[in-house]
């Protein structure tokens, strides 16, 4: 694991977010995240498994969840600036790595990442859409947002010793070892077929990830 190079913080610290984003408007944006392929397919599945003890397995993943929602809340608090995982992953690992995280974020319906990556995603998407069934698609999806939340919890513990922000919110010390454990126990649950599409975008992600660094130490 690499040392922290520079810090969110010293990159941009006179900019400060414009607090535009409402109660009402935050909610439906989680919404839309959250009402996707898996939660229809993916449901089902686990329901057809666990039959009348379905409970149980949300009430398991809910609590998994919010592991990598403590290493989150920390690192939004502590580098209050937009750009998500790929925000993190770069102080943390460097370009490459926070390009990386950017770009499964995209291919996951997340746009902010520059235009490559946006007409790369796109490519991959029709590409995968034509030679796998929903299924497939959303197990696909959740292998790309296991590799994101695995980043974000190592960028917690690798910024750990940052100051960052004042007051920031932090999460216990347990909390962003045990997510990365979860998404690396998770990961380990899913199909072959599923984890070759998903290396298939994240090779494409390596490549633009190269290229994007390469031409940021050229320009410094």
């Amino acid at each position: 694991m690499k040392s922290p190079r520079t810090t969110p913080e010293s990159q941009d610290a006179s900019t400060g977010l414009k607090k535009d984003l409402t109660t009402p408007l935050l909610y439906f944006f989680i919404l839309g995240d959250v009402l996707g392929a898996g939660v229809y397919v993916l449901v089902g599945e686990v329901a057809a498994t666990a039959g009348g003890a379905v409970r149980a397995p949300l009430l398991v993943a809910l609590c998994l969840a919010l592991l990598t929602a403590a290493s989150y809340a920390e690192l939004a608090t502590k580098y209050p600036r937009a750009g998500g995982a790929s925000h993190y992953a770069t102080p943390a690992y460097g370009p490459f790595t926070g390009f990386v995280a950017g770009f499964c974020m995209l291919a996951a319906g997340v746009v902010s990442t520059p235009w490559a990556a946006i007409a790369a995603t796109t490519a991959l998407s029709l590409l995968l859409a034509l030679t796998g069934d929903v299924s497939t698609l959303a197990s696909t999806l959740v292998l790309l947002l296991l590799v994101v939340f695995f980043l974000v919890n190592t960028s917690l513990l690798a910024l750990r010793r940052d100051p960052g922000r004042p007051g920031h919110l932090r999460a216990p010390a347990a909390v962003p070892v045990l997510g990365a454990a979860s998404c690396i126990g998770l990961a380990t649950r899913i199909e072959r077929d599923v984890w070759m599409r998903g290396l298939v975008v994240l090779a494409v992600g390596a490549v633009l990830g190269s290229v994007a660094a390469l031409r940021l130490r050229r320009a410094r």
